[in-house]
């Protein structure tokens, strides 16, 4: 049986004072995406600068995650720190755990 993988996860600007929830089914694509502000000119993560990973969780299927991002968005603030602080208290930048980091336009798709 093959093996997906999708991914629901937080982003965080670099003073962390924003977070943004997406899911993907490519985590380093969609990072480059969101650092070059390739994704769309004028999107919430182009706007405030919103490229840095915090939290993430890998799912099989797209729908477990997809219902995980619309769980995740419905929460307060409060509790989305929760989330993160639970496997990454120190609040770490995961980005270069993923792929290379800061990318450049040449590792885009």
């Amino acid at each position: 049986m093959r093996q997906y993988n999708f991914y629901t996860y937080i982003l965080t600007n670099y003073s962390k004072k924003v977070l943004y929830t997406g899911v993907t089914n490519d985590l380093e694509r969609r990072l480059c995406e969101h650092y070059l502000g390739t994704d769309q000119k004028e999107s919430f993560t182009s706007k405030y600068k919103c490229f840095y990973l915090v939290w993430f969780e890998r799912y099989q299927y797209v729908n477990h995650a997809i219902e995980r991002e619309k769980e995740i968005k419905g929460w307060l603030r409060a509790k989305k720190i929760k989330l993160i602080e639970e496997e990454n208290s120190n609040w770490r930048f995961l980005n270069s755990d993923i792929m290379n980091w800061p990318p450049v336009n040449s590792e885009l798709i």
